[in-house]
């Protein structure tokens, strides 16, 4: 068995606008993903602070948090970085402007915007993002009020 050697610790946010869920086409470790917004947390920040700083470098927003939604509970290695185990967060976000959006970070090559009624579990890239996805859709009435 490999030796596990770092601790990955990732922070998404589930941002609604118009009853449809954003992602983000990105190339991440030389492969492309359909993904949540959001990214990694650096030493001596909080989830919070992680989750904003990540849209605003990314796509020039900034984001309120409304609530935590997620948490893994369960042991996941990576399967971009072997070496890491991830630990992932995910929090209901929301943005009061959007004129401000711009793509900053080169790697991501589209903003995505899916009518929840379209989303497709499967094309969903990451393991645990289909895991919240079917949860959010599960509670979507209760998301949107």
């Amino acid at each position: 068995m490999e030796k596990i050697k770092n601790l990955n610790v990732r922070v998404y946010g589930l941002l609604v606008k118009d009853n449809s869920l954003m992602f983000l086409n990105e190339m991440y470790a030389g492969k492309q993903l359909l993904k949540l917004p959001g990214g990694g947390l650096e030493l001596g920040e909080g989830t919070l602070d992680t989750l904003k700083r990540e849209f605003k470098e990314e796509l020039n927003l900034e984001v309120t948090i409304q609530e935590h939604f997620y948490t893994q509970d369960f042991f996941l290695k990576s399967k971009l970085t072997p070496d890491s185990q991830l630990l992932t967060v995910y929090y209901k976000v929301d943005c009061n402007n959007f004129s401000n959006l711009q793509i900053i970070e080169k790697s991501i090559h589209e903003v995505v915007w899916i009518p929840l009624d379209k989303i497709n579990i499967d094309t969903i890239t990451l393991p645990v993002d289909k895991i919240v996805l079917k949860k959010l859709l599960k509670k979507t009435p209760r998301y949107l009020e």
